[in-house]
């Protein structure tokens, strides 16, 4: 059957002379609302369409282009597939030429390669290799591929009765190859622990059932806990090392059970010493609480010997356990927080990162610190290892000067070739930069344009330059690549040129809408300065202004964007979502309240015990803000957000009810008395609402005295004076907050005559991301949003 969008076929009965039924409307859609949702749902397919980059790596090559050095790239795209309702993943290849510090030629391959069924790849460090990964939809193995240039070159299939699927969720994920390339070390659910079976006679003692056998089944079993939202029905992570030559697979053992471990590389190698693996570990003692977005999980590096070792034969034997009395050691003792281990090219070092700030307060996510500990070479490890400060936590910033790192990983090879600077991204108020750090003296420096404005995300080296992508609120990503300009030099600078790519392409349509919009990033003063406890609580906070740039005397009408956590940051990246709401007539004005991370530490900390209160101030003091100035008129503002955003959302509604013409929540906390004993993440609850003091007040059995106070600061007790239209966008899989907080402060409005709408996406999580549920959320919001807010 052939379905043709634009076609429409009508068949008349045979009687003519009886009219045809009329067309039934969707449930909630008049005539009007009908015509809007298909003007603004066409646009808002132009923006979905737009990919985005996900990864790339390079590959040196043995051919030159013109008087320069070649090398090859491979990037990682994706793009959502609305009808399948999945990202569409695909790769796509170019040749690099770099002539001049003042030029550079990629040379694109004609089409890309979409990779169907891939749930990662891994090239191998030669870049001779590459391991493809996929993960079943079932209970059916999962498919390792080793690919050569040309061919595949082994594949096997590993039986659920060995482990489950390969963990490709950017935390516990860890996928290392060997620096020989025979091994690979990577994070895979634990196989299913053994269930009860049942048959006629009851249970059955000794034996198991399959599928097929109808005389039998097989019981739940004892309920095994989890880490939480997204990790619903996920196995323990454990940890695997595969022989890339014959296939065989065995468990790292030595690893106690109460250990969920991640994030494994290969320690350097040296002829005649055990290999070994290094990884992330985290207890989950007493229990699991939620994992995801929360980097105040405690954490520490661990080693233990690969199970593999080489003979005088020349192949891989295996290893049944670590060598008598050298079990798994813990290498970060003295610090509660280490996680993405990474070692210098050498091998002499290991340099992790740390959120000892996000441990000790309890916030989800704080300010992080860079570590490194010595690696010992041809010698014993050794314990205690000594963990040196390579960047400390930076409380309060001076104008201008960095802020302190915010980094949500490392490349694999993020080295210069001076073996000591490592270049990342990193959050430096409302945007993303990129910074070269030398983890020998702890210099940090900035190495993206001071002047600009745009969010810039690194992709990968090549040799001694950046390959890197930026973009704005109102700018498509672009490709730029970095040159070291008089590196010799102490104050070396970078050269950033443009590439032209045809991967990140938008409509003609997209382009016009776009190109009449500007962005600024305000800085907003704080109002009561006096009342702040410390210098960085009292420094102006931000926001990102997007608005109409051709003048015509009247203000659009203002959306207030606002993220979640609270410890969490927009960044003044391209958004499909914002330039949409943007695109059909709207200013938004995205604020980074204090408590957002960026700004240093004494800023976010500020926040912590004062959710519904402090937050909500800047919010309405960066409102205020731009009506002062002519850059909105008071007569027109919605607002929306999500989780800690849609919080806010119900909190200024309650508290400013004249302030806003219309509202959108998405999987918002309304009721922290509700929420406590339903999320995954209870501790959090009592941060923001006792503070720092708060993370040992926690306990499973709140009392009726925190019940009491949790509902005081809710925005369900402002609930009556609520006056502004408002959408809920909820999710019945979201573990984080769960559908019910919503739901009853919805039904709360509609008690009261508030005007309501619910949506509910059966088969998403917290963070609405499913292409359908996304596309459907956002359409539904700017018909509601152009139907109040005119």
């Amino acid at each position: 059957m052939f379905l043709f969008p634009n076609l429409r076929i009508v068949t008349q009965p045979m009687d003519a002379s009886k009219d045809a039924s009329p067309k039934e409307l969707p449930l909630g859609f008049d005539a009007s609302t009908e015509e809007e949702y298909a003007s603004q749902s066409k646009l808002l397919q132009e923006f979905t369409s737009i990919p985005c980059i996900d990864n790339a790596w390079t590959f040196k090559s043995n051919s030159t282009f013109g008087a320069g050095m070649g090398s090859q790239a491979m990037f990682s795209i994706s793009q959502a597939n609305l009808l399948a309702n999945k990202r569409r993943k695909y790769i796509l290849s170019a040749s690099i030429s770099k002539e001049s510090s003042s030029s550079v030629n990629f040379q694109w391959a004609p089409f890309p390669i979409e990779m169907s069924g891939v749930s990662t790849i891994v090239p191998s460090p030669s870049g001779s290799k590459l391991l493809v990964v996929r993960n079943p939809e079932n209970e059916s193995p999962t498919h390792f591929e080793i690919w050569s240039q040309g061919q595949v070159e082994k594949e096997f299939h590993i039986p659920q009765s060995v482990h489950g699927s390969v963990y490709i969720d950017g935390w516990f994920e860890g996928i290392s190859w060997n620096c020989d390339e025979t091994l690979i070390a990577y994070i895979a659910e634990e196989p299913s622990a053994a269930k009860p079976t049942f048959c006629g006679l009851g249970y059955r003692k000794g034996s198991a059932t399959t599928d097929k056998d109808s005389c039998s089944w097989k019981g739940q079993g004892e309920w095994e806990e989890d880490w939480g939202e997204t990790y619903a029905g996920k196995r323990q992570p454990a940890l695997f090392v595969i022989n890339t030559s014959s296939g065989e697979v065995q468990p790292v053992k030595g690893i106690a059970k109460s250990l969920s471990v991640g994030q494994v590389v290969w320690a350097p190698s040296t002829d005649g010493s055990n290999q070994y693996l290094v990884f992330v570990g985290w207890s989950s003692d007493p229990r699991k609480l939620g994992i995801k977005y929360c980097s105040n999980r405690p954490c520490a590096l661990y080693a233990v010997q690969a199970p593999f070792y080489k003979s005088e034969a020349n192949y891989f034997e295996f290893k049944g356990s670590p060598i008598e009395g050298s079990p798994v050691l813990k290498l970060t003792q003295s610090i509660n927080s280490a996680f993405f281990p990474l070692f210098s090219p050498d091998g002499r070092f290991l340099v992790f990162l740390s959120a000892k700030s996000s441990v000790d307060s309890g916030a989800h996510s704080a300010t992080n610190s860079l570590h490194k500990i010595d690696w010992p070479v041809n010698e014993q490890l050794s314990l205690p290892a000594k963990v040196v400060d390579v960047i400390p936590v930076v409380q309060c910033s001076e104008d201008g000067c960095f802020p302190g790192l915010y980094c949500s990983g490392f490349l694999r090879n993020p080295w210069l070739s001076d073996g000591c600077t490592m270049m990342l991204s990193s959050v430096w108020g409302s945007s993303q930069v990129l910074l070269s750090v030398n983890v020998i003296s702890g210099d940090v420096k900035r190495i993206t344009p001071t002047d600009s404005k745009f969010s810039w995300n690194i992709l990968a080296l090549d040799r001694d330059n950046i390959i890197a992508v930026s973009s704005s609120p109102v700018d498509v990503p672009k490709i730029r690549y970095g040159c070291l300009v008089e590196k010799a030099t102490k104050n070396a600078t970078w050269s950033w040129l443009d590439v032209s790519s045809p991967i990140v392409s938008c409509s003609k349509m997209v382009r016009s809408l776009l190109s009449s919009r500007q962005f600024d990033i305000l800085k907003i003063p704080v109002k009561d300065v006096s009342s702040c406890l410390t210098k960085g609580a009292g420094k102006p906070f931000e926001a990102i202004f997007v608005f109409n740039s051709k003048e015509n005397g009247a203000c659009d009408p203002l959306i207030v964007l606002l993220h979640g956590g609270p410890n969490d940051v927009s960044v003044s990246s391209f958004s499909t979502s914002s330039a949409f709401l943007s695109s059909i007539g709207y200013s938004l004005l995205i604020v980074n309240y204090r408590g957002s991370l960026g700004f240093g530490e004494e800023a976010l900390q500020s926040l912590l015990g004062k959710a519904g209160s402090q937050d909500v101030n800047d919010v309405l003091t960066a409102i205020d803000h731009v009506i002062d100035r002519g850059l909105a008129s008071p007569s027109s503002i919605a607002v929306l957000g999500i989780s800690h955003g849609g919080f806010l959302t119900t909190h200024l509604i309650g508290q400013a009810p004249d302030k806003f013409a219309a509202a959108a929540a998405r999987n918002p906390v309304c009721n922290l008395a509700s929420m406590v004993g339903t999320t995954d993440i209870p501790d959090w609850c009592y941060v923001q609402v006792y503070g720092t003091k708060g993370k040992n007040k926690f306990t499973e059995a709140a009392s009726t005295e925190d019940l009491a106070l949790f509902h005081s600061k809710s925005p369900i007790s402002h609930v009556s004076k609520v006056k502004a239209p408002t959408i809920f966008l909820l999710s019945a899989e979201d573990l984080r907050v769960p559908m019910s907080n919503g739901f009853q402060y919805a039904r709360s409005l509609k008690e009261k005559g508030v005007e309501v709408k619910i949506f509910m996406f059966p088969n998403d999580v917290h963070a609405i991301k499913r292409p359908q549920s996304d596309f459907e959320s956002f359409l539904n919001i700017g018909v509601w949003f152009k139907k109040y807010c005119k």
